[in-house]
């Protein structure tokens, strides 16, 4: 293992490292311009990664929480312009697709918890990178700067709330809706205080005294029950006539009365 120390780095430095090495950042990634001037100042440095998007980059050498607003202004301006922009830098080496949604890189030492819980709301493909930058003792005393990949939190998912009248609703025929809402009226006349309906996704589940004895899925224009057979083997039981409600009615009250207790 080779022998190396870590070395502190200014801006102007740094953008030069990351202009010499772009694929220390990422595979694929290439230089395209630095200090471009906007209409928010001169952002720092410009890429186009593998997949032909323009990629901006904003640097900074100590933790900053400003360097976030200050991406964001500089991302505003090159989505704007970007046609002009892939036209502006076509080269043999350089191809930028205009219809590739730009990315935003944040590269610093380190990143706040704050930075970090404002990236996750941002709807903008953005990546963070923490950096070092090393020199090995037995060279010329160059710089090598290495590139960590920081992971942002996810966003917490909403608690979907499901209603009956939803489940309901997927019901196109109006005379299979009614037979549903009879039976589950009548189901609930059995044992008021503890029979509860709880709407999920796509069914409706029915419990008696916390424990579930059956299921009713709504289709568009039919339904199905979910429960146990005589042989105590759960199954569903197709409803389009009501014939079969007839037949199945039995058997709703046999689960019922046997997980009541």
């Amino acid at each position: 293992m080779k022998k190396y120390k870590i070395v502190e780095v200014q801006e102007k430095d740094l953008e030069e490292l990351v202009r010499k090495y772009p694929e220390y950042i990422e595979q694929g990634l290439k230089y395209v311009d630095h200090q471009k001037r906007t209409d928010r100042g001169p952002l720092d440095v410009l890429f186009v990664d593998s997949g032909k998007a323009l990629v901006v980059a904003e640097l900074k050498v100590v933790e900053d929480d400003s360097m976030l607003v200050q991406g964001i202004d500089y991302y505003d301006y090159i989505t704007r312009n970007i046609e002009g922009l892939a036209r502006a830098y076509r080269t043999k080496s350089i191809s930028i697709d205009p219809t590739q949604r730009p990315r935003l890189f944040l590269v610093a030492p380190s990143f706040s918890v704050s930075l970090l819980n404002r990236c996750k709301w941002i709807d903008i493909p953005i990546s963070l990178f923490t950096f070092q930058c090393i020199v090995f003792e037995d060279n010329s005393g160059e710089i090598i700067p290495i590139f960590k990949e920081v992971t942002i939190p996810s966003r917490p998912q909403p608690i979907e709330v499901y209603t009956l009248k939803q489940r309901l609703d997927y019901i196109t025929d109006k005379k299979v809706r009614k037979t549903v809402e009879d039976l589950l009226d009548e189901i609930k006349n059995w044992d008021k205080e503890n029979i509860l309906m709880e709407p999920t996704k796509y069914d409706i589940s029915i419990k008696v005294s916390g424990r579930v004895f059956a299921y009713l899925g709504p289709r568009r224009k039919y339904f199905i029950v979910y429960t146990y057979d005589t042989e105590g083997e759960w199954k569903g039981f197709q409803i389009n006539t009501e014939e079969d409600l007839n037949d199945i009615k039995p058997l709703l009250r046999s689960n019922y009365e046997k997980y009541k207790k």
